[in-house]
């Protein structure tokens, strides 16, 4: 049986290592890829495009609410995600998995269900996190939020990313050093974001990526 390699992606060391403790338990002393923040687990999944499966946080460093999820489900597509969160409110998982994600994982979980969720997965499956079927069909998102999380998903990974960097108040000179950028190639990045995301301001597209993060702290 091929040894496997698993990402968990989380910035803090005592729930990595709680994850580590679950994960190898599972099959055969499985290759695990450490990282406290989304860069260096996005990298870590471009390096290894053998990778089996992603742990990823929601909340840290280098992401804002559900960016890094829609990231890695445009750059990776074939390459399994369970996100962990603390957040796992009804609204947020059924958001997680529609937007790609292979499974939901709470921080609340014990060792037994965090086996049970990385088994399902590995073998194919799709991990909840809720106790039934009749919960999952409970968490549907608002019409709204629904079609806003539609047009979050068609932004191109650098799009997300310099959305991201919008939110912590950038500007668009500093972003541009930030990527290794021109200028005018960020401000053609800020107008395609206003573009598909139907709003008419820079404000506005802070503003609507504030709302889709809501939900990580509902």
């Amino acid at each position: 049986m091929q040894t496997l390699t698993i990402i968990i992606a989380d910035d803090h060391p005592l729930f990595r290592g709680a994850l580590r403790q679950a994960v190898n338990d599972i099959g055969e002393a499985p290759t695990i890829i450490e990282a406290g923040d989304f860069l260096t687990a996005r990298q870590a999944a471009s390096d290894h495009l053998d990778i089996d499966l992603m742990l990823l946080d929601l909340n840290m460093p280098g992401v804002s609410g559900f960016s890094g999820l829609t990231a890695l489900r445009r750059e990776f597509p074939s390459l399994p995600v369970i996100v962990v969160s603390a957040s796992d409110d009804h609204a947020t998982i059924s958001r997680a998995l529609d937007i790609g994600a292979s499974g939901f994982i709470s921080k609340s979980a014990g060792l037994e269900d965090i086996r049970r969720a990385i088994d399902t997965v590995l073998a194919g499956g799709l991990w909840t996190g809720l106790q039934d079927e009749d919960a999952r069909n409970q968490a549907t998102a608002d019409p709204a939020m629904t079609e806003l999380m539609e047009r979050m998903k068609t932004l191109t990974p650098q799009q997300s990313k310099v959305l991201t960097m919008l939110g912590r108040g950038l500007l668009n000179k500093q972003i541009a050093f930030a990527l290794g950028v021109s200028e005018a190639t960020i401000k053609a990045h800020v107008s395609a974001i206003l573009l598909k995301l139907n709003v008419d301001s820079r404000t506005q597209a802070v503003i609507k990526l504030g709302q889709v993060n809501l939900a990580l702290v509902a």
